[in-house]
């Protein structure tokens, strides 16, 4: 049976009803969680509370997800790129996993979330490894929403790597050239288990994919809004799964 959700989604002077059907939830979405130093920027805030905010917003959009009947949430929370940063915020953003969880965790159990991390390992502090891998554990049997962080994430080096072990394989003699195909590609990525993205939410008004999972977007819809991240709720991504719904997925053949 085919249910309807709808979705009180108010603006300013434009409110309207956001209407989404059962029978065409995507499987996978994943976001790239922009503009927290802009939204903190915007309302004369350090950096940093922004940072915190966006953490508010990462359930929101976990629970909100759980409601929709989604299967698969990865939030993009920290790429290779984002070492750059000034020092002092990028040690606040590797205290934040352990904050988010040591907060979140029980409920996330309770609400049955297993939790998997993508990303290099090495290079995370060890308190950001060990929280992160605390979780992994205790949510290991969980069959529930999977919710999948990006941290210490880089699209170009995952695929790198993945190529590098192609050329260790064939100068083992365990592999030959003409065994590579697309699905020996897709088992040795860090997202191996995970069926690729149907959809893509970016935030901040930025409209580019920023080294994020470059193989596994290669079919998913993109959906862009000008809201920061702080700001992200249940009415946003209900909003995003309404436009993905309204789209034709041809996957370069005819609907």
């Amino acid at each position: 049976m085919i249910k309807r959700i709808r979705s009180w989604w108010r603006h300013k002077d434009n409110p309207n009803v956001v209407e989404i059907t059962s029978e065409n939830i995507p499987q996978h979405v994943a976001i790239i969680m922009d503009g927290n130093g802009r939204w903190a920027k915007r309302l004369g805030l350090p950096r940093i509370v922004g940072h915190q905010s966006g953490m508010k917003a990462v359930k929101r959009a976990t629970i909100a997800a759980d409601e929709l009947g989604i299967k698969y949430l990865t939030m993009y929370a920290f790429s290779t790129e984002n070492w750059k940063r000034p020092k002092d915020e990028v040690d606040f953003l590797m205290r934040l996993p352990q904050e988010f969880l040591a907060i979140e965790l029980d409920e996330l159990i309770q609400k049955n979330v297993q939790i998997r991390m993508m990303g290099d390992k090495e290079g995370l502090p060890k308190h950001t490894l060990d929280a992160m891998e605390k979780a992994i554990k205790l949510t290991e049997n969980n069959d529930g929403l999977v919710l999948n962080f990006a941290l210490n994430y880089g699209g170009r080096k995952e695929i790198t790597d993945c190529m590098s072990m192609i050329g260790r394989e064939i100068e083992a003699g365990r592999l030959r050239a003409e065994e590579i195909n697309s699905q020996w590609v897709e088992d040795h990525l860090q997202s191996t288990g995970l069926p690729d993205p149907d959809l893509l939410i970016r935030t901040s008004g930025e409209m580019r994919v920023s080294n994020f999972m470059l193989w596994q977007l290669a079919y998913s819809e993109l959906w862009f809004t000008d809201i920061y991240w702080p700001e992200f709720n249940k009415n946003h991504l209900h909003d995003a799964v309404a436009e993905y719904q309204r789209r034709t997925r041809r996957y370069g053949g005819l609907s």
